[in-house]
C-alpha cells in the first residue's frame, strides 16, 4: 500500500494505493502556511476515518507546485507513515523522472512537476503522441511526443481565475456557479450571459488550441495524437469541446503511482 499526493495551488489531492489500484482518495484545499504538524493532524483523521493502518503504509509519491510545502510535506509523511520503517519517499521533478521522458526545454527545471507526471500517465495509456490538458487554477497544455519527449506547452487563466476577476474588477456581475450549464447560448439574464460566455468561450478557445497544437505537431511528424483532460473543471468545459477525447479525472494520482513502481525497482 502506497500514497500519492499531487500539492497544487488550490486544491491538494491524495491518493491511496494497493498495488496499481486506487482504492481511495481525499481533496483538500492548499494552505501554504500550513506546518508538518497541522498536516499530520489533517491526514491522520482521513486516513482513521477510512479505517487504514498508517503502519502499512509502505511509500509516498509526491509532486507539488507549492515549494513553500514540501518541506512540511515530506516531515510529515516520514514521520507519518510504515511505522517502524522508514518509508519509501519520491519528490517529482525534472531529475526524478529523467529516466521516464526527456525534456525538450531550454531549462528543463522550469517545468512543473505535476505537468511531467501527466505527461508520463498519458504515453502509459495511448499509443502514439499526447496533448493533455489540465484544468486547474490555471489551464495547462503539455505536448508529449510518441519518443517519450516533453515538448513543452501552454499556460493560460483558469476558469476560476477568469470568473474572481469579473466579480472583481466589475461592479455589477455576480460570482457565479458554472457547474449547471446554460440552456442556450444566447444569455437572457446576467446570469445565463456570464455561463454562456465562459463555458462557450472557454470550450471555442480550447477547441481552437487543440486544433492548432495537433497542426503543428503534425507538421513536426507526429500523426497519431490523442487529447486527454483531466482537472477540476475538466468534466465542466468538455461538452463544450468536441475535440478532446479521453477524460481522466485521475490521471495526476495514476501518474504518481506509475512513477512510484518506476522508482521502487531502481
Amino acid at each position: 500500500m502506497f500514497f500519492v499526493l499531487d500539492i497544487g495551488n488550490t486544491h491538494t489531492v491524495a491518493g491511496l494505493y494497493e498495488q496499481e489500484r486506487l482504492t481511495r482518495q481525499w481533496r483538500i484545499k492548499t494552505d501554504a502556511a500550513m506546518t508538518a504538524d497541522e498536516i499530520a493532524i489533517t491526514y491522520h483523521n482521513l486516513l482513521s476515518l477510512a479505517g487504514v493502518d498508517l503502519a502499512k503504509i509502505e511509500g509516498v509519491a509526491l509532486s507539488s507546485v507549492v515549494p513553500q510545502l514540501d518541506g512540511a510535506y515530506i516531515a510529515c509523511c516520514r514521520d507519518m507513515f510504515g511505522g517502524s520503517r522508514q518509508p519509501r519517499l519520491f519528490t517529482i521533478d525534472h531529475e526524478t523522472v529523467a529516466d521516464m521522458i526527456t525534456i525538450r526545454l531550454d531549462n528543463p527545471a522550469e517545468v512543473g512537476a505535476d505537468r511531467l507526471v501527466n505527461s508520463i500517465a498519458a504515453l502509459e495509456l495511448c499509443e502514439g503522441s499526447a496533448i493533455v490538458i489540465d484544468f486547474g487554477t490555471a489551464i495547462t497544455f503539455d505536448c508529449v511526443s510518441e519518443r517519450g519527449e516533453y515538448l513543452g506547452g501552454l499556460i493560460l487563466p483558469g476558469m476560476n481565475i477568469s470568473l474572481a476577476a469579473l466579480a472583481q474588477k466589475t461592479a455589477k456581475l455576480p460570482q457565479i456557479d458554472i457547474t449547471t450549464p446554460p440552456k442556450q447560448l444566447i444569455g437572457t439574464s446576467t446570469v445565463a450571459a456570464m455561463k454562456s460566455g465562459m463555458l462557450y468561450g472557454y470550450g471555442a478557445m480550447i477547441e481552437g488550441l487543440i486544433g492548432s497544437l495537433v497542426q503543428e505537431m503534425k507538421e513536426l511528424g507526429f500523426t497519431t495524437i490523442t487529447v486527454f483532460a483531466t482537472g477540476g473543471m475538466a468534466r465542466v468545459v468538455r461538452p463544450f469541446t468536441s475535440s478532446i477525447e479521453r477524460y481522466e479525472p485521475n490521471l495526476t494520482l495514476d501518474g504518481l503511482a506509475l512513477i512510484y513502481h518506476r522508482l521502487r525497482t531502481l
